[in-house]
């Protein structure tokens, strides 16, 4: 009965948090998910513990539904990876947390945040665009699991 309560409350819109060393299971199963070569439980706990990585959720109970890294040294940050749950992509979700992720990175000093994306990945760049993301490099040949696809550098300046 507490499972099924609990599965509806699931349902309700996802609540944004910052994410913890106790989230790395769950964000490693969802970017396992969401990329073709996902990080292990190993490797996001190591991110989460490194005092340079700022990391956030979106939960609805006990499932995680989206999460962004990034990594601040020297007040420039660069965004690790983003990831939404298949059944919640296209209903804002990146965006949300997107924008709390870069008000925080200001709050932490961030003057410029940069990012890579598969040049095919429409969704992420209108995303990026949209929150103010410029074109500022081209890595030819970056991504050997999308046949050689090319990674488009993007930068948005937070002051």
């Amino acid at each position: 009965m507490i499972a099924f309560i609990a599965n509806l409350f699931a349902r309700g819109e996802a609540t944004l948090s910052e994410a913890s060393v106790r989230d790395a299971h769950a964000i490693a199963h969802l970017h396992g998910a969401s990329f073709h070569r996902g990080w292990s439980d190993g490797e996001i706990e190591g991110m989460l513990r490194d005092r340079h990585v700022l990391a956030h959720r979106a939960t609805a109970g006990r499932n995680l539904r989206g999460f962004i890294l990034s990594r601040l040294v020297a007040g420039e940050a660069e965004i690790l990876s983003v990831a939404v749950a298949p059944a919640q992509r296209g209903k804002g979700l990146a965006r949300r947390l997107l924008d709390l992720h870069l008000r925080r990175l200001a709050g932490l000093g961030a003057r410029a945040v940069f990012l890579e994306v598969d040049e095919g990945n429409v969704p992420a760049l209108k995303l990026y665009r949209r929150a103010g993301f410029r074109q500022v490099g081209r890595r030819a040949g970056y991504y050997q699991s999308n046949q050689g696809a090319a990674a488009l550098v993007l930068r948005r300046d937070l002051v």
